[in-house]
């Protein structure tokens, strides 16, 4: 085995390495191309323990502060309705230009910090990377995950907006006191969202609270009428009066009684009952498919399972809409600025 031997090892060495070196080159290449979508795995090269920290993150915070999950469940509904799931619910106003925080919506959102913790954890391990709308994808999975609800594939790949202004999130955001209908056709459908994903995403409401001024016209004044919403059942009223006086903005009420931190099935029961807190909620059983819905979630029995699969695929449907991929947008510092 002489010097010939030896210099067609070395050779093949260096070819080997070149090999693997410009397959490394390759794959970073397509990960940071443009995209036509998102796709699961998407930090797999760039930042692969990036779900890791966000669940890692999300767990410590849940198991400290559990009233946290529904509205930060909640945020990522909020920030796709408004010009896609681009993040432009968490940027600040500028002098001049109020953004979507200031929107009547959002003024009662919480968890803000909780993003940018999340966000402070990713930039100290891969900066630049990972982008503010997928930390809200992400961690909306998490607390649904972290509260015993199910467990889905996030596809990622999203990059930040530049724009966030008051009025888009008035105008995009289906309000709690329109009738399921009017909210199905005027902000659902329009989004690429159908029957089927209203229902079934407006039974992440078994997670969190809602303040009194939400739903106080269904106990004092429905319709102009300074009755109470004949459809709530006539012995939850009282009890929802005793803590929602006329004109109370600041009470917090849970949304699903009993079972407010946890995710499962038991919102729909409050439904059927008509015990709902939100017209948009209540009317849902107005419509036969809804309304069927509702009720085989609601039976004794229960089908969890329906349930689950089915919310994964519509926030995974939720999650797609509008998104900003490839070249688009920006990877911000701080999700509260543009850079």
């Amino acid at each position: 085995m002489g010097s010939g031997y030896t210099f067609v090892m070395h050779n093949m060495h260096y070819r080997l390495l070149f090999g693997f070196v410009l397959s490394l080159v390759l794959r970073f290449s397509l990960v940071l191309s443009d995209q036509p979508g998102l796709k699961i795995g998407f930090y797999q090269y760039t930042c692969p323990n990036a779900e890791v920290i966000v669940r890692d993150e999300m767990t410590k915070i849940i198991s400290r502060v559990p009233s946290l999950a529904g509205p930060l469940l909640r945020m990522h509904f909020h920030d796709c309705f408004v010009n896609g799931c681009d993040a432009s619910i968490l940027l600040n106003s500028s002098p001049g230009s109020p953004s979507e925080k200031e929107s009547a919506p959002n003024l009662s959102l919480r968890g803000f910090g909780t993003i940018d913790r999340v966000k402070a954890k990713l930039e100290q391990t891969c900066p630049g990377i990972v982008s503010c709308a997928d930390i809200l994808a992400l961690v909306a999975r998490d607390v649904v995950v972290l509260t015993k609800g199910p467990h889905w594939d996030v596809p990622t790949g999203r990059r930040d907006g530049t724009r966030s202004v008051k009025d888009d999130a008035l105008n995009n955001l289906p309000p709690p006191f329109f009738d399921a209908t009017r909210n199905l056709y005027q902000f659902f459908i329009p989004k690429g969202l159908d029957a089927k994903d209203q229902v079934v995403l407006l039974g992440g409401h078994t997670l969190g609270t809602s303040h009194c001024s939400s739903f106080s016209s269904r106990l004092y004044n429905f319709s102009g009428t300074t009755m109470a919403d004949p459809t709530l059942d006539k012995h939850y009223v009282p009890r929802l009066k005793s803590k929602c006086q006329p004109g109370d903005k600041t009470t917090l009420v849970e949304m699903d009684p009993g079972s407010f931190r946890t995710f499962d099935t038991s919102y729909y029961r409050h439904i059927a009952k008509g015990r709902a807190l939100f017209t948009s909620d209540e009317t849902l059983m107005l419509d036969p498919f809804t309304r069927d819905y509702v009720l085989r979630q609601a039976s004794a029995a229960g089908y969890p399972a329906e349930f689950f699969a089915d919310f994964a695929a519509s926030m995974v449907k939720m999650g797609n809409m509008q998104v900003l991929t490839g070249m688009q947008g920006e990877i911000r510092k701080h999700c509260a600025f543009v850079n």
